[in-house]
């Protein structure tokens, strides 16, 4: 199981955070989040991550070269789309070689079927809460609805996931679920993660992980 932390802005914290080697960190381009990472960022600071954690920058409706120029500036190694973009869209991406994460917002009605053209363009796709802002609304679905996912794309599992979730996160049942994309609920201020928490959840997850392993196998 793979852990992303997502939305974080601040150079230090970003440091910290590294520090602690998660396998994704999402940063956001999308202005009008409160975790923009705005022009405070410099390619240093992204560049000092080591490359066993992958970059992504998270964009909301933005334009294609808007994305291919922040990918190539900052040697993103994925971009995770959170808007309205389409199949056609995301094709584009793929045609430049730019690896996709599409998010998509889930709830009791998600049809599953209407996803299935994204996938010989999207290397993950991501399931959010349905709300009214784009990413970061930090509430849960039913994750039950997952049991109607049966493609074989792998996705991270988002929305307001707290450290009190392991338990329930290692009880889920689907081979495809390949990440845990964590943010608002591990925050100290908006984009600025509390380390301690964090730690304490990659620590707890991959244990009871590695013990269901263990389990499993005998």
């Amino acid at each position: 199981m793979k852990l992303k932390v997502c939305g974080l802005n601040n150079p230090e914290n970003i440091a910290e955070i590294a520090n602690l080697k998660p396998d994704f960190m999402g940063f956001i381009f999308y202005p009008k989040s409160s975790r923009y990472i705005n022009n405070s960022i410099s390619l240093e600071t992204l560049s000092s991550i080591s490359y066993e954690t992958k970059k992504v920058g998270v964009f909301v409706n933005a334009a294609i070269d808007e994305i291919v120029t922040t990918f190539n500036k900052f040697k993103l190694d994925y971009v995770q789309l959170h808007g309205n973009e389409d199949t056609a869209f995301c094709a584009r991406l793929f045609l430049k070689q730019i690896p996709v994460i599409k998010a998509f917002k889930v709830d009791a009605w998600f049809n599953f079927n209407q996803i299935d053209t994204f996938i010989p363009f999207c290397s993950f796709f991501l399931f959010d809460k349905t709300g009214d802002l784009p990413g970061g609304n930090g509430k849960k679905y039913s994750w039950d609805i997952l049991k109607n996912y049966q493609y074989k794309l792998p996705f991270f599992l988002s929305g307001g996931i707290s450290h009190d979730d392991v338990d329930r996160i290692a009880e889920l049942d689907n081979e495809m679920l390949y990440a845990i994309d964590i943010n608002s609920r591990f925050e100290l201020t908006p984009g600025i993660k509390n380390v301690e928490k964090v730690r304490s959840f990659k620590n707890k997850l991959n244990t009871i992980i590695n013990q269901n392993k263990e389990f499993a196998e005998k």
